[in-house]
């Protein structure tokens, strides 16, 4: 940025003493009068040394020097913009690499609540959209506010030297100082409308980003229902509603220009007339003139450059604010200033006096007790929405507890360094996320530098390593989004496999083996019986017969704990679980 205010300073300077070029050339040239200097007597020496050797040098000579001079500054005027243009560029791209790298880290440390009031498209409207505003502001609207001003104080300083030199009528410069500044009340009244215009169009095109979203990652439910009209017409609606925002804003943002120039117009024409007459009249030569009204057009530049540039400093505040609502997020999962790192564990996990509610509503989890030994296997049966998945959410600390707390060997989780927490859980769930990488980095993600012979083994162990042999690539093939190319066998078992070269402590299996073929689920059931061995896991399933071999069952009604105990004792008390229990025998045996 400094380099930039430097060369725009070099190059305004230079437009300058081109525009004071005109002077000699139109009455010491082609008027074929003498350069004189009023008031001599003040001046130095040298100076007036210099003016009579330029007025001893021949016309046509002079000339020609005049010529090339005029173009040696214009070149180097030139230049100077070329390196204006190119480092304020450079400092526009540098402010958006390193604010969507801030937003990319912040949106990565924000806690899971966040993303659950979230649309994803519109997180990606702040990420692209709206940091490509601010950029604008930034590489068009910060090179005007810097350069803009040093054009007007260097034409309006040419301005006075002239009046002063030439002794100008004060009313030509009163007229400019006058007219000029009427431009600024229409062009704030116009600002603050774009500013808020902006903000619906940024919203605008949120809304088309998450329906975008949607429509990609659904498009097999939007075909299986041959809803393709359906959509077309929420798009075109959102996609209307985005062009008229945007032509409310580009209407605005248009007229801003026109109006200076306007006024500009005006005042040229009022300078015009009183100038002029001063010229007819034999009171100012018309090379003053000429200078003076070259000045005054440059003028017009800078102030349409400053009103358009209000309007657009509007749209990226707009821009701005919102996305310093990501930024200025407060986090609702962080460390404690003394947390410490966790390395495993020796005795339990428990849930002491557990209340949730999401975004304080009502309560998800009602008096969560219990507790689970190191090396054993805790389910978690239940109806859909009893709060399972909530409940075994709080351990890796995607949330915390709205009353009570998690612990570990009797210590409360919160005070030990998320990172480090997190690094002692491995997750496999119901609907693994996989990613556009390869299967290599999909097992040992997040750890790029890990050894092939060890990502194998871990794959046979999960019953993985024979299909992924089969994949054009192996182990190097790309798996597409979400693992699109992949079975629903296939992505369980790279999600188990990932776990496994995790190698955590503690395991959560979020209904792991659900909606599989036979041959999947042996296989996946196979994978996951190697990935619990030795590890305290925490296991969600629907299917009962998946977890009648569970160190301890807890049974979950309304976010609440109904019932505890082994397999056998569950089925003794012919309660809620003996009820889920025969229901699924006798559907079961239906079919």
């Amino acid at each position: 940025m400094a380099i930039a205010l430097f060369c725009m300073i070099v190059s305004s300077g230079m437009g300058g003493v081109s525009l004071g070029m005109i002077i000699p050339l139109v009455d010491n040239i082609l008027a074929d009068r003498t350069i004189s200097i009023p008031g001599s007597q003040n001046v130095p020496e040298f100076i007036v040394d210099l003016v009579n050797k330029v007025n001893s040098v021949p016309k046509p000579v002079l000339l020609n020097w005049l010529v090339l001079i005029v173009a040696l500054i214009f070149l180097i005027k030139e230049l100077f913009l070329f390196f204006q243009t190119y480092f304020m560029s450079k400092l526009g791209q540098s402010v958006l690499r390193d604010v969507r790298l801030a937003i990319y880290k912040k949106l990565l440390a924000l806690s899971n609540d966040f993303y659950s009031t979230m649309q994803t498209g519109a997180l990606v409207s702040r990420v692209t959209f709206d940091v490509g505003i601010i950029v604008n502001s930034i590489t068009e609207g910060l090179t005007d506010l810097l350069l803009q001003p040093i054009q007007l104080v260097m034409y309006l300083a040419i301005l006075i030297g002239i009046k002063v030199y030439f002794s100008i009528s004060w009313v030509l410069i009163l007229i400019t100082m006058l007219v000029f500044p009427l431009i600024v009340y229409p062009v704030i009244k116009i600002g603050k409308k774009l500013r808020k215009i902006s903000t619906s169009t940024q919203e605008s095109m949120s809304d088309i980003n998450s329906l975008l979203f949607e429509t990609i990652y659904g498009i097999g439910v939007v075909k299986s229902f041959t809803a393709e009209r359906y959509q077309i017409d929420k798009f075109q609606t959102h996609n209307y509603k985005y062009f008229k925002m945007l032509m409310k804003s580009v209407k605005r943002l248009a007229i801003i220009s026109p109006l200076g120039e306007f006024v500009g117009v005006i005042c040229m024409a009022i300078v015009l007339w009183f100038g002029g007459k001063e010229v007819v009249e034999g009171r100012l030569s018309a090379g003053a003139f000429i200078a003076f009204l070259a000045a005054l057009l440059s003028l017009i530049k800078p102030f349409k450059r400053l009103s358009r540039l209000y309007g657009i400093n509007q749209q990226a505040l707009a821009a701005i604010t919102r996305v310093f609502k990501i930024m200025d997020r407060e986090l609702t999962v962080k460390d404690r200033s003394d947390a410490i790192a966790i390395v495993g564990f020796k005795n339990s996990i428990e849930f002491k006096d557990v209340d949730f509610s999401y975004m304080q509503g009502p309560l998800v989890l009602k008096k969560i007790k219990v507790s689970l030994p190191k090396g054993k296997i805790l389910a978690i049966v239940g109806l859909s929405g009893a709060g399972k998945s909530t409940l075994v959410s709080l351990l890796p600390r995607f949330y915390d507890p709205t009353v009570g707390s998690v612990l570990i060997d009797g210590r409360d989780i919160r005070d030990f360094k998320v990172s480090s927490l997190r690094s002692q859980i491995g997750i496999v769930s119901q609907e693994n996320i996989l990613f556009n990488d390869s299967i290599r980095n999909n097992i040992a993600f997040g750890k790029p530098k890990a050894g092939l012979d060890d990502i194998k083994k871990t794959a046979k162990a999960a019953n993985a390593h024979d299909f992924i042999m089969k994949m054009p690539n192996g182990y190097d093939t790309f798996i597409g989004d979400r693992g699109i190319r992949l079975s629903g066998g296939e992505k369980q078992r790279i999600a188990i496999a990932r776990a496994l070269f995790k190698d955590p402590p503690i395991l959560i299996l979020d209904e792991a083996t659900s909606q599989l073929d036979s041959e999947s689920e042996r296989l996946v059931h196979e994978a996951i019986d190697r990935l619990m061995v030795h590890r305290t896991v925490f296991v969600i399933a629907h299917r009962l017969s998946t977890v009648e071999h569970a160190d301890k069952i807890i049974v979950l009604e309304s976010g609440g704990i109904v019932e505890s105990g082994t397999h056998a004792e569950l089925l003794e008390k012919s309660g809620v679980y003996k009820r889920l229990y025969e229901i699924q025998f006798k559907l079961k045996a239906a079919f």
